[in-house]
């Protein structure tokens, strides 16, 4: 099967970037494994410009039950906790949007 890909785009809060590349760099275990039986796979956030740039591929057949168990995950939610504080939607992010989709324009493999 084919990963479909998947990228969004949130502020980083200028004040916060120390902070959030300190849980970056110590990401809890349970999050990563969450993620994995999600079936979510070469997951990466990029930083430019104060923003920041996911892009993950997903490998399973039914990702928004997946991405829903996520949300559900009570290790997830606590991680938030100390993430989203860091973060600020764009201005052009939907209703319920935190991190703002992106449309892919060109893909090579």
């Amino acid at each position: 099967m084919t990963p479909q890909r998947y990228a969004s785009v949130i502020r980083l809060r200028p004040e916060k970037e120390a902070e959030y590349r300190e849980l970056h760099a110590a990401a809890w275990p349970g999050v990563l494994d969450r993620l994995q039986r999600s079936n979510v796979r070469n997951y990466s956030i990029f930083l430019r410009d104060g923003l920041l740039f996911s892009y993950l591929e997903y490998v399973g057949t039914d990702y928004e039950a997946d991405m829903q168990a996520i949300r559900d995950d009570p290790e997830s939610q606590r991680w938030w906790t100390f993430t989203d504080p860091c973060q600020q939607p764009l201005a052009s992010a939907g209703d319920g949007e935190w991190w703002a989709p992106a449309e892919e324009v060109f893909h090579l493999d």
